[in-house]
């Protein structure tokens, strides 16, 4: 189990040997808080919640460089990789990743910003035990690093939930749980914006 962030809180994506991370996965995850509906035929059926986890890049300047979602999978550097749309938020465990090769992004991008947002306008009153966390992928077993679970809920339609960001060759990992409203990345980039 990894370090457990709140909102806010910041980790450095530095080994204890002094060595980066270089393979890393970000996990999103959230379940439905609307109760199970009955069936006609008597059993009962969960309302499915539909979210789409989304990362955007930022340069130093934040200036929109990218972004990297459900319509494209893989980042122009190919340093980012969307394993692909989950439509309904069932099962344990992360319900979209993104893969991301540190070495590999772009000297431009000094930010990238990980956002979900809901396509059918569900809203986060609808959501519960909402998280995003860090997996060491180059590591054996492919550790959790750090998890951050998000206590808010509301009227809103989206949500920036963490953010990467580069300081020379440390890259630092941010929880930051700010509500936002928007059916696409392109509709939240000015909250991810802010949030830099």
């Amino acid at each position: 189990m990894g370090l457990s962030l709140q909102k806010g809180q910041t980790l450095s994506l530095t080994k204890q040997n002094g060595d980066s991370m270089t393979n890393v996965r970000l996990g999103l995850g959230w379940d439905s808080a609307v109760p199970a509906k009955k069936g006609f035929f008597g059993g009962t059926k969960t309302v499915e919640i539909d979210l789409d986890a989304s990362a955007i890049l930022f340069d130093a300047q934040g200036q929109h460089l990218d972004t990297v979602f459900f319509n494209q999978l893989t980042s122009k550097d190919g340093s980012i990789r969307h394993t692909g749309d989950n439509l309904t938020g069932e099962g344990d465990g992360d319900d979209e990743t993104l893969m991301v090769n540190l070495p590999n992004v772009s000297p431009a991008v000094a930010h990238i910003v990980f956002v979900i947002t809901s396509y059918s306008q569900q809203t986060f009153d609808m959501v519960q035990n909402a998280f995003c966390r860090v997996i060491d992928d180059a590591a054996p077993g492919s550790p959790e690093v750090a998890r951050y679970d998000l206590t808010e809920s509301g009227p809103y339609t989206a949500m920036v939930m963490s953010k990467l960001s580069r300081n020379g060759n440390v890259w630092n990992f941010q929880a930051i749980g700010a509500p936002a409203n928007g059916r696409t990345p392109g509709d939240v980039r000015g909250a991810a914006a802010s949030a830099l």
